[in-house]
């Protein structure tokens, strides 16, 4: 299931793609309580779940904490709601086409962003240097997040804005001292992120907060896929292409440290909460490291892409 945040009538709502259309959570959940999900064998299995709840989601966050069993239950109303696009059943806000929605951040205020620094043995590769035994980890704050299409602003103070495909974790559910081999139970999905940094800040301080922090430094999307419809997270293409020529290819197979480990490790010092995000690392072809280094410019278009998640496409734009 691929879960959005999207914009109508200057309102954030909370969607699911089905198709070529956009589903409204709260409006699907209002034709559901209203008997008129056209598969009542599928929608009675969905029953207690859903009025278990109440009020639909106010948020992603709030879809999220509410559990896979929840999720599940409402892709079984969506997907029912497919009879409906193809009679054209005409239910006001219920379907926007993909295409027209305004896609926001799929969570627009996390309540953190773990990122992992050097977590592809390409990219120690690539600045020759030994690949870490024990994880490195930063913080991104929320003012970064953006959404698909919105624009990477670059600071006036930074002249090396570079860009970093990453395949980013979304938490689904609370937790601290997790073993390993139950990590996957508090993941809801995984979607793409870019963490766009500022190299001349990240050098220059000797530490990676300000230059990862600048506003809209962290565009995330366009959906999160759910954890039920990837096989393996340690299998997927992972790439970038910067004005439509590849800059970083590689597979979440070169990462050093695997998810579960990493959920885990973090987990035995703080506590995981739902919409938290957990951002993996970037492969090689970063900017900085190529020979003359490569840095984003005004006018320019970064699309990031893993295999499964869409692609996500931003544009820079000067300071304003």
């Amino acid at each position: 299931m691929k879960l959005v945040t999207y914009e109508s009538a200057k309102e954030l709502r909370v969607g699911v793609v089905e198709g070529d259309f956009v589903v409204d959570v709260e409006v699907a959940l209002a034709m559901f309580a209203k008997g008129r999900v056209k598969d009542k064998k599928a929608a009675s299995a969905a029953v207690g779940t859903l009025r278990k709840w109440g009020a639909p989601p106010a948020d992603m966050i709030d879809l999220l904490a509410r559990g896979a069993k929840y999720r599940a239950a409402l892709s079984v109303i969506t997907r029912g709601l497919a009879d409906a696009i193809s009679s054209k059943t005409k239910v006001k806000n219920l379907f926007t086409p993909l295409a027209k929605a305004r896609l926001r951040a799929p969570i627009t205020r996390p309540g953190k962003i773990t990122c992992v620094g050097l977590n592809y043995a390409d990219h120690a590769r690539e600045q020759g240097i030994t690949a870490p035994e024990i994880p490195t980890f930063f913080l991104k704050s929320v003012n970064t997040i953006s959404g698909p299409g919105a624009k990477i602003v670059m600071p006036p103070n930074s002249t090396q804005v570079d860009y970093e495909a990453e395949f980013a974790v979304v938490i689904g559910k609370s937790g601290r001292r997790i073993p390993e081999e139950r990590a996957y139970e508090h993941v809801a999905g995984y979607m793409n992120l870019n963490d766009v940094t500022a190299r001349d800040m990240q050098h220059g301080d000797k530490q990676w907060f300000r230059g990862k922090s600048c506003d809209t430094f962290a565009p995330t999307g366009p959906w999160i896929l759910t954890a039920d419809e990837i096989a393996d997270p340690h299998n997927l293409r992972i790439s970038l292409t910067l004005n439509g020529q590849t800059m970083q290819d590689s597979n979440t197979s070169n990462l050093i440290h695997k998810v579960p480990f990493l959920i885990s490790y973090l987990s035995q010092s703080l506590t995981w909460e739902p919409g938290d995000i957990l951002t993996t690392g970037t492969p090689s072809g970063v900017g900085v490291f190529r020979k003359p280094p490569i840095f984003l410019n005004a006018g320019d278009t970064v699309s990031a892409t893993v295999e499964g998640l869409g692609t996500l496409t931003n544009t820079v734009v000067g300071p304003s």
